[in-house]
C-alpha cells in the first residue's frame, strides 16, 4: 500500500560511526591506545569519545593536547593500526538495514556524511554489503570536516535538495551543529558517542534512544 502521509524530507544524510555502525567503543579505545603509543597521556573515555565524527587528525590533536604537532603523522598511523586490527569485530546496529529499506521504499535519497576517510567508508560499506543502499556520500578527507556544513552543501547540490527538505541524523553535537550551519533539520541519537543532554541547544527535531525509535519517528515524520 502506498504511503499517504506527505514526505517532509527528500534527502536524508546519516552519520556513520555511532549512528548506523556500532563502533563508538572501538574508536574510543583506538584513540586512547594511539596517544599512549606516541608518548602522550591517555585521554579519558569522555575526551576520546567527544572527538568522534571530526576529521581524524584534528580529532586526535583535540584528544591529545600534550602530543607535539610533529608527532601527529605517527599518531594518525597508530590510530589506523589499532582500528584495522579490530574493524571486522563491529557491525551495523540491529535494525539499521530494516530502517534503510523502509526509507528506500519511500524514495528518499539516502546519503552518508561522515568524519571517516573515503577509503575507510568504502571498506565499511563493502564489509556490511551496503554499497547499493546509499545514493551518495561525503567523507571528511574529500571535503571539510564537521561541523563545517560543506559536506551537506555538496550533497544537497548533488541531488538538487533544498535545506528545508534535508535531514541530518547523527550521534554527536558535531553532526547537529553541521546541520544547523547548513540550514537543515536534524535528529539526534543517544546511543552513540555524545550524551544527549548536549543536543537540545542545537534544536534537533527529535532525539531517538534506539534504532527502533528512530525507525518509527522517521516513518511518521520524515
Amino acid at each position: 500500500m502506498p504511503h499517504t502521509r506527505p514526505r517532509q524530507f527528500d534527502l536524508i544524510a546519516f552519520d556513520w560511526d555511532g549512528t548506523l555502525f556500532d563502533s563508538t567503543a572501538l574508536i574510543t579505545r583506538c584513540i586512547q591506545c594511539a596517544v599512549v603509543d606516541v608518548g602522550g597521556q591517555e585521554p579519558t573515555r569522555e575526551a576520546a569519545s567527544y572527538v568522534i565524527g571530526m576529521s581524524l587528525l584534528p580529532a586526535l590533536a583535540h584528544a591529545a593536547p600534550d602530543v607535539p604537532k610533529d608527532k601527529y603523522p605517527a599518531l594518525g598511523e597508530r590510530y589506523r593500526h589499532h582500528y584495522l586490527q579490530h574493524q571486522h569485530d563491529i557491525s551495523l546496529f540491529e535494525g539499521v538495514l530494516d530502517l534503510l529499506d523502509a526509507l528506500k521504499a519511500r524514495h528518499h535519497w539516502l546519503t552518508v556524511a561522515t568524519g571517516k576517510s573515503r577509503s575507510g567508508l568504502n571498506e565499511a560499506l563493502q564489509a556490511v554489503e551496503l554499497r547499493g543502499v546509499f545514493d551518495g556520500s561525503r567523507t571528511a578527507d574529500e571535503t571539510a570536516g564537521k561541523p563545517n556544513p560543506l559536506m551537506l552543501h555538496e550533497l544537497m547540490r548533488e541531488f538538487g535538495a533544498e535545506p528545508e527538505r534535508t535531514l541530518m541524523i547523527g550521534d554527536t553535537t558535531h553532526d547537529l551543529q553541521m546541520a544547523l550551519n547548513a540550514g537543515c533539520a536534524s535528529v539526534g541519537v543517544s546511543y552513540g558517542a555524545h550524551e544527549p543532554d548536549a543536543f537540545h541547544v542545537l534544536n534537533p527535531r527529535h532525539v531517538a534512544h534506539s534504532v527502533r525509535e528512530l525507525h518509527d519517528w522517521l516513518l511518521q515524520h520524515a
